[in-house]
Parts: C-alpha cells; structure tokens; sequence
C-alpha cells in the first residue's frame, strides 16, 4: 500500500459515466489540513486558488481528455489519440504533481529529514545542506514554469534532483521516482512573494513534510 502511494499518486477514483464503463474518473483530493494552515509562509489565499481552482483544472481536463481518448480508442482513430498526447501529458502530469505536492508539505513541517533518508542524502549529497542548496538552486533555475524535484533513481539506488518544465510529471518523463517535489509556477507564489522566486524557495523549506518524504523513499526503495 506505501509503494503504490509514494510511486504513484493518492487519488480518489469514483465511477466514470460514458463510452468506457470501465474507466475510472480522477477527483480532486482533499488538502491534509487546512488553507491557512501553512502560514506565513505560504498564504491561505495562495493555497486555496491553487488547490480548488488550478487543481481543479488538471482534473477536470483530464478527465474530458480521457473520455475524447476512449472514444478515439474505441473507433481505432489513432490521429486523434495522438493529437490528444499534448493534453494528456499536460493535465495528467499537473494531477501527479499536485496530488504529490499536497502530501509533501505540513504545518508541523521544516526541520531535517531523519534516519535512512537523511543518510542517503548525507551519501548522495554530502550533506542536508547541500542538497537545499542544490534543490534551491535548480528550482529557482527553471525557465517560466515548472518544478524542481528530489527523486529516486532505482535502477543505480540513489537520489537525484531534476527540474520539469510545465507539468511534465518527472516519473514518465525521467525515470525518478518523485519523493518531494517544488512548485515553481507563479500561481504558486505570486500573490505573496510577486516576482521574487527565490523567497518564496526559502521559505517553503520550513513547511516541507520530512516524514512524507521519507515514507516515499522507503517504500520505492525496496
């Protein structure tokens, strides 16, 4: 159960209606706490419109997308499946992202991660201060939109930090395993931080979930 939640998503399926009887809608998830919870460092207004309203989206869009997909699937149209791609790939990495993003930060965040995560960061890093100062410095490197990423790579049994650009979710687009993932589009920041990327990057590090993170890095590590 901790494998498919730290190497997938946490989403809620329910019954989807329409030409695939079988298929399974995406829903939004529920926040573990509350808008204004991680204040001050990330506003209740921020947290609000970027969960009901640009998750929302992802989902939303998703959904509609996979239903014009199952369509062009049951009819054999493969130039409309491939044109839907884009789509797919957009608003499905933005539901990955986010549903992963939600899970990685905490009111009783901020700290130092602690035993086998800790290690393998002090192994693969140095120390914990270097990878924030590495994570930091790729996060506030990415060009327009996009996340930075603290990943697993299973097949060498190491962690590795990538950037994404847009919402291309860093599983299947790399290969990482994502156990902690930063949010650097503007919606993510802006209303609090305006332009200045690299504060509102110093601040999210006292609200990040340690324990998520290490409960991803040791269920996608066995």
């Amino acid at each position: 159960m901790l494998c498919r939640a730290a190497c997938s998503t946490s989403r809620k399926l329910v019954p989807a209606l329409g030409s695939l009887g079988s298929r399974q809608k995406h829903s939004l998830p529920d926040l573990p706490y509350d808008y204004g919870a991680l204040e001050p460092h990330i506003n209740a207004q921020i947290m609000q419109l970027h969960h009901s309203k640009h998750h929302a989206a992802y989902v939303n869009n998703l959904n509609a997308t996979e239903e014009k997909y199952g369509e062009a699937l049951e009819k054999g149209d493969v130039t409309t499946q491939i044109a839907l791609q884009p789509a797919l790939k957009f608003n499905g990495g933005g539901h990955l992202n986010h549903s992963i993003f939600w899970t990685n930060l905490s009111p009783n965040g901020g700290g130092e991660p602690k035993g086998e995560l800790l290690e393998a960061i002090k192994r693969d890093f140095g120390s914990f201060a270097k990878l924030k100062e590495k994570l930091t410095t790729v996060s506030a490197g990415v060009q327009g939109s996009g996340w930075g990423w603290l990943g697993f790579n299973k097949e060498q049994g190491r962690l590795q930090i990538a950037a994404c650009p847009n919402q291309d979710p860093l599983q299947g687009t790399t290969g990482l395993i994502p156990l902690l993932g930063i949010d650097v589009w503007e919606h993510a920041y802006y209303l609090q931080y305006k332009n200045v990327r690299p504060d509102y990057l110093k601040a999210i590090w006292n609200v990040v979930n340690w324990e998520n993170v290490a409960e991803r890095y040791m269920a996608c590590k066995k």
